[in-house]
């Protein structure tokens, strides 16, 4: 009798824990990203974020930027805000804050692949049905990825991303991140695709 006792009771632990699991996996499944925006943008040094066509530019900037393209070299920086929604508040689901601890991701740039990397420290998305922001820091050089562009595309190409007139359409940060969780770290299957226009 007693030995049943002890086999039902281990079941009911077993079912519960299955449960906590399960909503776990549901929770981390509902954390969603997306594109913010793109802040600190300088093009060769020259921060762009007030400009909106290449005219805008001075003749010593216009001058600059010719001559560092002369020497087979366009550097940029820029942040690359993403957006993480974590919705787990209720409403059917426990409330989870999650902790994602490894974000590995690649920048792709008009269908061109350019840099790889990862987040520097975890990142926190508390389950308030609200949304974190942290920023990933791109160091690129136009040329060696975009080199068959001339001048103007070239500059219109930073404008696009950093400019005045962001359009981040011309932006797929392709991630794979892992969570942590009271049960260990979980990674996603496999990459997202984090777009602007909606969360993913």
């Amino acid at each position: 009798m007693r030995t049943k006792l002890v086999i039902s009771v281990l079941l009911v632990l077993i079912t519960l824990v299955g449960c906590s699991v399960f909503k776990q996996i549901t929770n981390i499944s509902r954390l969603k990203f997306k594109l913010h925006s793109v802040s600190d943008f300088t093009l060769y040094g020259i921060n762009i974020s007030n400009k909106s066509s290449i005219r805008e530019f001075n003749v010593f900037d216009s001058a600059q930027l010719l001559n560092s393209i002369a020497k087979g070299s366009l550097p940029v920086t820029f942040n690359l805000n993403v957006e993480a929604l974590n919705p787990n508040d209720g409403g059917g689901y426990p409330r989870q804050d999650l902790d994602i601890v490894d974000f590995k991701w690649r920048l792709i740039i008009d269908d061109v692949e350019t840099l790889s990397g990862n987040i520097a420290r975890p990142i926190s998305v508390p389950g308030k049905g609200e949304t974190t922001i942290f920023p990933i820091t791109i160091q690129l050089d136009l040329i060696k990825f975009f080199g068959e562009r001339g001048f103007d595309n070239l500059v219109n190409l930073a404008l696009a991303i950093g400019g005045k007139n962001q359009n981040l359409s011309r932006i797929v940060l392709k991630a794979q991140p892992t969570i942590q969780t009271p049960f260990g770290k979980i990674k996603y299957p496999g990459e997202i695709d984090i777009i602007d226009r909606e969360f993913r």
